[in-house]
């Protein structure tokens, strides 16, 4: 027999709930098909869930005809891209999830005191691209404390940083700690602003492999926040692994193994967590526990474009878009 131990809190946080419900609720209100610009969210089934229901996703705004209805990623867009859709003027619903947003906008508010700004995070994520691309003048990216010792700055320079919403505190704390040591001039959000569903997750995961003898995480392999779930798990002397769905489990992962652990990145569903249990029973006799806790309850509005059109429901989905690219206040989760 083997008991299975769920992580809480795991899977979608609000901000990826947020996104997929705009695709979801643009298709309906608007018809097919709807542009995504990138994968909405870093999922494969996500995804795939979404081009069956009209959903064309592109790299490149200029992959979208003219007059269609355009959705920008949860992991937001450089400040060029918002300014092409506007020149084309193409409608525009911008599922950036407030988080990333907030980021932009303290990146902005430390640029516009004169302070240069530091990025914390993984070069080539899209989310780090946006927030490169939201900043007016050069931005440094570091991911560890090797690139913090190679920045060619003085070590008066005011600095400030900003970090990926993808990396916790505890992914942080070394890099900040380097600047600060390195340089006179250091300033930095509170932690309490690092995104609550990273924080989340890895602390629930380094609480379940305290009782569990192997790890599984469900997320894509191209997922920064799933890729580093697996990487606590080994940190902590366990087996652990990283699956899309059941389809990926191997047997001899739990051979002789009387308790998995399991976890889900941000942007997993819960029936990828399903499917992956349903593979363990086909394995041998599954017991399933969950461990106690954060229970969260943040939740993200839609659009004000997208409610206006679900409040002229039933009208909306024969009625062409009435709104623009969006410039949310950034920080600003209402919108």
């Amino acid at each position: 027999m083997i008991r299975v131990v769920l992580a809480q809190p795991r899977g979608f946080c609000a901000g990826v709930v947020r996104a997929i419900d705009i695709v979801d609720q643009a298709l309906i209100q608007f018809g097919q098909p709807v542009y995504v610009r990138h994968e909405i969210v870093h999922n494969r089934h996500v995804v795939d869930d979404l081009k069956s229901k009209g959903a064309i996703f592109v790299e490149e705004l200029s992959e979208i005809p003219d007059e269609a209805v355009t959705v920008f990623s949860a992991h937001g867009v450089s400040r060029s891209v918002v300014e092409e859709a506007k020149r084309r003027a193409l409608p525009v619903l911008d599922a950036t999830c407030p988080l990333v947003s907030k980021v932009h906008h303290q990146g902005r508010h430390y640029v516009a005191r004169g302070r240069t700004l530091i990025l914390i995070g993984h070069a080539g994520h899209p989310e780090v691209e946006g927030t490169m691309g939201q900043i007016t003048g050069p931005v440094h990216l570091v991911s560890d404390e090797k690139d913090v010792l190679a920045l060619d700055l003085p070590l008066d320079t005011p600095l400030a940083y900003v970090t990926q919403t993808t990396l916790s505190v505890d992914d942080t704390k070394d890099v900040i700690l380097a600047l600060k040591a390195r340089f006179s001039d250091v300033t930095g959000p509170d932690t309490a602003d690092i995104c609550y569903a990273t924080q989340n997750r890895q602390t629930a995961v380094r609480d379940l492999c305290k009782v569990v003898d192997a790890l599984l995480v469900v997320g894509a392999n191209y997922s920064s926040n799933s890729k580093r779930l697996r990487e606590i798990g080994e940190e902590t002397g366990i087996p652990s692994y990283l699956v899309s769905d059941g389809s990926e489990i191997d047997p001899a992962w739990v051979d002789g193994v009387a308790t998995v652990g399991v976890t889900a990145g941000a942007s997993a569903p819960e029936e990828l967590v399903l499917s992956v249990i349903q593979a363990l029973r086909r394995i041998d006799e599954v017991v399933v526990t969950q461990m106690n806790g954060i229970e969260e309850s943040i939740e993200f509005r839609l659009p004000a474009a997208l409610r206006r059109a679900l409040s002229n429901t039933p009208q909306a989905a024969n009625a062409p878009p009435q709104f623009t690219v969006s410039r949310r206040a950034a920080g600003s989760p209402s919108e």
